[in-house]
């Protein structure tokens, strides 16, 4: 396959943050994120049903770990149903064009080997906009900080990592539709809201931003959302597919581990079916 003929990395990409934003201890790991769960809001209009995809947080757990655990509880009637999980997200350190997927077969973690759905990446690849890339993973976070939840959560999964540089909500969408699959594949956006506000401005900020999700829109900006391009790419997404979004959580870092003069914004959404509970079939 040509994704393993160019492979430059190990065959496993390691981890880059583990024991700095969560612990590197699996017994320590697992029940600190176990917690994060238990604790989850559920939102108040739950339709009761496992959504398509989420968008959760994804900075160090002390700071985002309750609300992430919040937007990854609603994968929980998912464990031992999920073939594929497709994690996409910003690139803070290495600015680039389109999405990069990585030169390697598996993402370590302290919880296990991820293997990556080959398949899949190869069908990416021949996308003009998706480019086998190891730069922007190397030292990256934001999909990373993800996968103990998802490990957690639904058992062994064959997973998707894409990383956004710069594209547009319209190239995100084709790609992520070309990977949307069927009721075995969920899509999780990994993205922080707003950044070192006061807290009583970050909480305006991060509510309008919020409501803009809530409408589906696809004009968010990198001051609302660090993941504002892979989440325009969603809200564009969930519109061509009837989803809904709803607000699972919304809080930022002076209510779970830091100050509140300087905060980070953190939100927990997803994403499922317009239609009514009653009215979905059986």
């Amino acid at each position: 396959m040509r994704l393993l003929a160019n492979n430059k990395m190990s065959g496993t990409r390691p981890t880059a943050v583990a024991g700095l934003f969560y612990p590197d201890d699996p017994g320590e790991l697992r029940r600190g994120v176990d917690g994060f769960l238990d604790h989850g809001f559920r939102g108040e209009d739950d339709p009761g049903v496992p959504p398509k995809a989420i968008v959760a947080p994804h900075a160090g757990y002390p700071y985002s770990g309750p609300i992430a655990g919040s937007a990854f509880a609603s994968f929980q009637p998912l464990r031992g149903r999920i073939e594929r999980i497709v994690v996409i997200g910003p690139s803070h350190h290495v600015p680039f064009e389109g999405l990069a997927l990585p030169t390697a077969d598996a993402f370590d973690s302290p919880l296990g080997r991820v293997e990556l759905d080959l398949e899949a990446c190869e069908q990416l690849l021949e996308h003009p906009e998706v480019h086998l890339d190891s730069r922007p993973h190397q030292r990256e976070h934001a999909i990373e900080v993800e996968l103990p939840f998802l490990q957690q959560v639904l058992g062994p999964f064959r997973l998707v990592p894409l990383i956004v540089g710069q594209a547009s909500p319209e190239v995100v969408a084709d790609v992520l539709g070309d990977v949307w699959g069927d009721e075995r594949t969920r899509i999780v956006v990994s993205s922080d809201l707003s950044h070192f506000l006061d807290d009583a401005a970050a909480r305006r900020t991060d509510q309008e931003t919020a409501a803009q999700v809530l409408e589906l829109a696809h004009d968010l900006t990198p001051h609302q959302a660090c993941g504002a391009r892979a989440w325009n790419g969603l809200n564009l997404l969930a519109q061509r597919q009837a989803l809904k979004a709803r607000l699972l959580d919304l809080r930022n870092s002076g209510d779970t581990a830091g100050g509140r003069d300087r905060v980070v914004g953190y939100g927990a959404f997803s994403y499922d079916s317009a239609l009514p509970k009653e009215s979905e079939p059986a």
